[in-house]
């Protein structure tokens, strides 16, 4: 549960730097920008250009600061991305490099539970060119060390928002590290990246990671959420064998391996299919039933089923006049149910097609990434070899050292020094004769001392033979480090294209739902011509159950048939009344609509 989100200032919760801005009021904001510039993208180090563009802004009138700050744009989306986070129960903190003149006058503006910033240093109204504070030297981190124990959080229940590379300790340390409109150097570091100017954008987020259930409607299918963020390799660098070997492949991938798996039950598929395709029936036959029990004397009073799904909506239509109009009503209402419903069924096709696609996508996504934690996990394994290795050369390097000044090395390394030296005071100092003649004589001893030196052949051959196994080692570590750069690049193909293959049933998921959205809306449509069709059967008097399903053609034009086949044994019936004799065919017609 994310408790604590704490943002940047600079190009974050205000839209511009604001030591660029005091540049502008002496004319000097492309120095302090350019400096800027190279702290963002991570060229120096953040205490170093702090101080040198504070330096800059030396004699700036504190009042002219003020003005500015009050003047200062807030970036789109801040005040309701705060408010909102505030509202859904989040303390918000700025944690800043930038300055406390102007983070105090956003603090009132946007009522941030905290912010920690650095402080201009001013004498008599003016700036002096020094900074002082927490964050000169001291990192994001330990500052949201430091606020975390004291609120009683922990770095699980914070998120961090930024955009530079002064930002890189939170951003890695947090729960989740946003890089919003980031720099390179950022973006390399964090969890998720936002490219849009808009901390609306940002909010999202935020409320979606601590919600369990991003959609609202019960229906909603859910799908395997997977999120990586991949960093590019360091290049391998291999120097000279007496020399050391820098680190072949450090680790730079940084993926989430605990993935949210929401998978629907096969029993809840199957139930929401049929629900879709037989509700129709459902609720003709309740509507049916409801008619019959109408015309039935009441015996005796039992409880019914509850049946809230089904409920017919109440009609909002004029019955015609005539006993001819209504059932003109009827037949119109017949062609247009049967329409409605192939039309529910097409959209239920649709969704069930969509489905199938999203769900196939989804296990290839799984077997992707499966596939990508395999050459991490191969990767990682080769990098401790890799380690193992280089120890074991820089271990051979040091007894090689060791052997070397034992055998007579260092001294003649400190003759050798002290005969360059004595060679340089003769040719740079105006000498009398007779201390320049010493000072040669002392020369030359030294040569002769240094021609003496022998180095043991003994230790020269074991220096040999540590020299050989430290370039086996070091071929070693070149040969590994090579396989670890293979195993990484395959690694991030395979999680490219899981990106990819997320992308395309993201797509399919969203096919499927506004599908099954209007199946919905067409079932809808449905009940309310049924309930139409409801009052005009109790118009009619006709209570017999007559199923409608999409796949029957023929429904409209037989209910056609049997009604005008029922107005002529009326018609037969009045006759006979009157005396004419009847056929053996008329009394069956008579006998099939019961009317005698």
């Amino acid at each position: 549960m994310i408790k604590l989100v704490v943002f940047d200032l600079d190009n974050v919760i205000i839209d511009g730097e604001g030591i660029d801005e005091i540049g502008k009021l002496i004319n000097i904001e492309d120095q302090i920008a350019a400096i800027t510039e190279q702290a963002m993208q991570g060229d120096i180090d953040f205490e170093t250009s702090i101080k040198k563009r504070v330096g800059l802004l030396k004699g700036v009138a504190t009042d002219d600061i003020r003005t500015l700050a009050n003047e200062m744009p807030l970036m789109k989306g801040a005040k309701e991305t705060v408010s909102t986070l505030k509202e859904n129960g989040f303390e918000v903190a700025i944690i800043s490099g930038s300055f406390d003149i102007i983070a105090d006058t956003i603090k009132g503006k946007l009522d941030v539970d905290n912010i920690f910033t650095n402080s201009l240093v001013e004498e008599d109204g003016v700036l002096t060119g020094e900074v002082t504070g927490p964050l000169v030297s001291g990192s994001k981190l330990d500052v949201l060390s430091r606020l975390i124990e004291e609120k009683g959080y922990t770095l699980d229940e914070c998120v961090a928002v930024g955009d530079g590379a002064n930002d890189i300790s939170m951003i890695e340390s947090a729960k989740y590290g946003i890089a919003f409109n980031a720099k390179p150097a950022l973006k390399e570091n964090a969890d998720i990246i936002v490219e849009t100017r808009d901390l609306t954008d940002v909010l999202n987020v935020i409320i979606n990671l601590n919600s369990e259930n991003t959609e609202g409607d019960a229906d909603v299918d859910k799908e395997v959420a997977v999120e990586t963020e991949v960093v590019e390799t360091t290049d391998v660098v291999v120097e000279n064998q007496e020399e050391q070997v820098a680190d072949a492949t450090e680790e730079v991938v940084e993926e989430i391996e605990e993935t949210e798996e929401v998978v629907e039950e096969a029993e809840e598929e199957v139930a929401e299919e049929e629900a879709a395709e037989e509700e129709a029936e459902d609720v003709e036959e309740e509507a049916v039933e409801e008619e019959v029990a109408e015309e039935k004397p009441v015996k005796e009073a039992k409880p019914k089923k509850s049946k809230k799904k089904n409920a017919l909506p109440e009609p909002d239509f004029d019955l015609a006049d005539t006993i001819e109009g209504v059932r003109v009503q009827k037949d119109e209402r017949e062609e247009r149910i049967a329409k409605v419903a192939d039309e529910r069924e097409a959209f239920n096709r649709e969704a069930k097609e969509q489905r199938k696609i999203r769900d196939e996508l989804n296990s290839e996504l799984k077997e992707n990434l499966a596939q990508a934690i395999e050459f991490r996990d191969q990767r990682n394994e080769i990098n401790k070899q890799v380690e193992e290795n280089k120890k074991a050369r820089n271990k051979v390097n040091d007894e090689i050292k060791s052997l070397e000044w034992s055998s007579g090395k260092k001294d003649k390394i400190r003759i050798e020094a002290e005969i360059k030296k004595i060679d340089k005071i003769i040719e740079t100092r105006v000498l009398d004769i007779k201390k320049e003649n010493q000072l040669v004589k002392n020369a030359n001893d030294l040569r002769k001392e240094l021609a003496e030196i022998k180095e043991d052949d003994k230790v020269k051959e074991e220096a040999a033979e540590l020299k050989k196994k430290s370039e086996e080692y070091h071929a070693k570590v070149v040969e590994l480090s090579e396989q670890a750069q293979e195993a990484h690049e395959q690694m991030l193909s395979y999680f490219r294209k899981t990106d990819e293959i997320r992308t395309a049933a993201d797509e399919a998921h969203k096919l499927f739902i506004q599908a099954r959205k209007n199946a919905s809306a067409k079932h809808e449509e449905f009940k309310m011509i049924l309930s139409e069709i409801h009052v005009i059967n109790k118009k009619l008097g006709s209570n017999k159950n007559r199923k409608r399903r999409s796949d029957k053609s023929g429904g409209s034009s037989n209910n056609k048939k049997n009604r005008e086949e029922k107005e002529r044994a009326e018609s037969i019936f009045d006759k006979f009344k009157n005396g004419k004799k009847l056929s053996t065919e008329e009394l069956l017609l008579l006998q099939k609509y019961d009317i005698n």
